[in-house]
């Protein structure tokens, strides 16, 4: 099959090449986010869909719900709407050792009538995540919901679309309405990498994928969204029987946990008669199911199961904290029913918490992109959770204060979700005599720059831009899409352009020779199988080259948002660049002026400065533009803007939002005209107050300034995106 670029003017049907195109997308994209054994190449998947991007730009009438490039949505939504499951979604009962999954056995098999006669179950496992509702009629995605309350949750389609692993069509489905309940979760990996990005960031950290998965999902930027890689497992099928309505469905179906022989339909309207069946079916119209699953014929069987997966669990590429045992029969399930909270025939089996103890050899920083230097521990190795342990975060100077954790102390460690290591207390009756409290030190230790904290942060920083310590990371971000966009300086090639010494800060990309790049040797830093091997870039080396060429055309905003200047985004670098013009005005910028550019406060400006007061940043500059970088705006002179309905104030958030990340909050508030700040003054509108508030809390009730709750702060966003916000609110 031809992969490549369309030629122009080809005889050829656009509807016919616009399905074959949707068709080979969503094979690709099942192969690689359910089956993890992808086909072809990423450079061929992405030319497939560029090709079906353009012909649908050019045929706009033959665009549909469910073409795989509808799955991103660029524009905010103002907030989520509560939307009825269509059976409730029930929590389940906790077993947490052989005996308890023994003692639920002995329920099942009283209630089933069974006597000593063993009962067959389906064991899954436990994908720790959010749970979904994925509502399909006709085949195709129409709804997603979060499980709320159990009965209604929030309507999350613009989010679930961007999660290529969930189908926008069935592949033979039914087509009556049907439920499909499932997890959403973040990969390992990328969780990560996310957890890295925010230590750089000096943002706190997700203590496990669950949380950041969850917090991800009630984004309100879809687009947002899909940058974080999200994935999803189904396992759960609630049908909406044809010919029964749901009034006349009877009660046990609205108050069930979910597949019955009723409930869970095949596509001819056949009932399937066990979990097993369904699973299988599932999977085979393209549904997302995590494949270990296992048919048991005894409790002895689950058992096994379940103390197998104990073991092996670190090995997974997704999070899990247990085993789902579910009774496979679903005629029996019926029999069973529910109590008030939990089905009688399932129970979540909680694998054991996993502590090791061992020694703090020495505690050393680490310097991220943005220049936090974040302190960690120095362990001597010790075995947990399937993977050896020698280091372990110890997040900031205020946290190893608080917690008394000095070098040389023997600590208990644990894997905050099975995934980061993470220092828990030190245990003092083995401390040594002559231990000293650590203390953070006084210079990068890589550059030798002074270090700064922040009066209101807990973080000290490195603000030399071209510390070797923040160069890989920086390039990273310097080459990514939304800053200079130079396709193909992945993670991999920047490994070796350092290592090789060929380039020590952003100017020295624009002095790569394509014969150097050629006969460079990269090797995957995460390879996806044992075939990918060390290779020479060649034709990639010239290409790269030419892409860093092409990149100094870009407008100055790419350019300011690329540099890493700490609190300054893609918006606020672009509204700098189109007012003061000239990267020479942006450094030359006082306090006063940078807080003129519209949305930009007294934090960014206040990065900006002391970004332009380091000499080696300046420095920098020079070299950019002696390389021929644009340093000048190429968009038009700004209008005058249309003020927000909140123009004129500025919110401070503390703690932490339930409903929402920080980031969607901090988009609400700016598009609606306000400003964020990160400290709190008499000139502060509203502190925001979310769980576990910190100091700026008592700051705002010492000076008097409003506070909102949550539920406040979202009805104040929600009357002012309808411009209905009264005066004085």
């Amino acid at each position: 099959m031809d992969f490549g670029q369309p030629k122009a003017n080809v005889s050829i049907d656009p509807l016919s090449r616009i399905n074959a195109l949707r068709e080979q997308i969503r094979h690709h994209e099942e192969r690689y986010y359910i089956h993890n054994a992808p086909e072809i190449a990423d450079e061929e998947f992405d030319r497939l869909l560029h090709e079906l991007e353009r012909l649908e730009a050019e045929y706009p009438d033959l665009v549909t719900p469910d073409s795989p490039t509808q799955r991103v949505a660029g524009r905010p939504v103002e907030g989520f709407e509560t939307v009825e499951h269509l059976v409730p979604m029930l929590s389940l009962d906790n077993a947490y050792n052989d005996d308890e999954l023994r003692a639920f056995d002995e329920r099942v098999r009283k209630g089933a009538g069974a006597g000593d006669r063993p009962v067959a179950y389906v064991a899954e496992l436990k994908i720790d995540g959010l749970s979904i509702a994925l509502t399909y009629e006709g085949g195709r995605l129409v709804r997603g919901a979060t499980r709320g309350d159990g009965v209604r949750g929030e309507d999350v389609t613009a989010n679930v679309r961007t999660i290529r692993a969930i189908p926008l069509a069935l592949r033979g489905g039914p087509s009556a309405r049907v439920e499909v309940r499932g997890e959403v979760y973040l990969p390992r990996a990328s969780f990560e990498r996310m957890n890295r990005e925010r230590e750089d960031a000096g943002e706190p950290l997700f203590a496990n994928p669950r949380n950041a998965a969850a917090g991800t999902m009630r984004n309100l930027v879809p687009a947002l969204v899909a940058k974080r890689n999200l994935n999803a497992y189904t396992y759960q099928l609630v049908a909406e029987h044809r010919g029964v309505s749901s009034d006349a469905r009877p009660d046990r179906l609205r108050q069930g946990y979910g597949e019955s022989a009723e409930t869970s339909a095949a596509a001819d309207g056949r009932a399937f008669p066990s979990h097993a069946e369904t699973l299988t079916a599932m999977a085979a119209w393209g549904l997302p199911v995590e494949r270990h699953w296992k048919a048991c014929a005894t409790i002895d069987d689950v058992i096994a199961f379940c103390a197998e997966w104990a073991e092996k669990r670190a090995a997974l590429d997704f999070e899990t904290d247990g085993v789902v045992v579910k009774v496979d029969d679903l005629a029996l399930r019926e029999r069973l029913g529910t109590t008030a909270k939990f089905p009688r025939w399932a129970t979540a089996f909680k694998f054991p918490a996993q502590q090791a103890h061992t020694k703090i050899k020495r505690i050393d920083v680490n310097v991220g992109r943005t220049g936090a230097v974040t302190p960690y521990a120095v362990l001597e190795p010790v075995f947990l959770a399937g993977s050896t342990i020698s280091m372990a975060t110890l997040h900031n100077a205020e946290d190893i204060a608080r917690k008394d954790i000095r070098a040389r102390d023997t600590v208990v460690i644990e894997k905050a979700g099975d995934v980061i290591p993470r220092v828990i207390a030190p245990v003092l009756s083995l401390r040594p005599d002559d231990s000293e409290p650590w203390s953070m030190p006084a210079a990068c230790p890589v550059c030798g720059s002074t270090l700064r904290r922040d009066e209101e942060e807990v973080v000290w920083r490195c603000e030399n831009t071209s510390c070797p310590a923040r160069l890989r990371r920086s390039l990273e971000h310097f080459a990514s899409r939304s800053a200079m966009n130079i396709e193909g300086l992945g993670e991999s090639l920047v490994d070796q352009l350092i290592e090789q010494g060929l380039v020590h800060d952003f100017a020295d990309l624009y002095h790569l020779e394509a014969a150097a790049l050629e006969n460079l040797v990269v090797a995957p830093r995460e390879p996806r199988s044992d075939r990918a091997v060390p290779r020479k870039l060649g034709k990639v080396g010239r290409n790269v080259v030419a892409q860093i060429e092409r990149s100094k055309q870009n407008d100055l905003s790419r350019l300011i948002y690329a540099l890493g200047i700490r609190h300054v985004g893609e918006k606020a670098a672009a509204t700098v660049a189109r007012h003061l013009r000239t990267m020479a005005r942006v450094l030359d910028a006082s306090l006063e002026e940078l807080q003129r550019v519209p949305d930009v406060g007294p934090v960014v400006a206040d990065s900006i400065r002391k970004f332009a007061e380091e000499s080696h940043n300046r420095a920098l500059i020079a070299k950019l533009e002696q390389a021929g970088v644009n340093l000048r705006s190429l968009q038009p002179e700004p209008a005058e803007d249309v003020p927000g309905p909140l123009a004129g104030k500025t919110f401070v958030l503390t703690g932490t939002l339930a409903s929402m990340t920080r980031e969607a909050a901090e988009a609400a508030i700016a598009a609606r005209g306000a400003k964020v700040s990160s400290s709190v003054s008499r000139k502060t509108s509203y502190v925001v107050v979310g769980e576990e508030a910190g100091s700026k809390l008592e700051k705002a009730q010492k000076l008097g300034v409003p506070t909102l709750t949550e539920d406040e702060f979202k009805d104040l966003i929600m009357k002012a995106g309808s411009w209905k916000l009264e005066a004085g609110s």
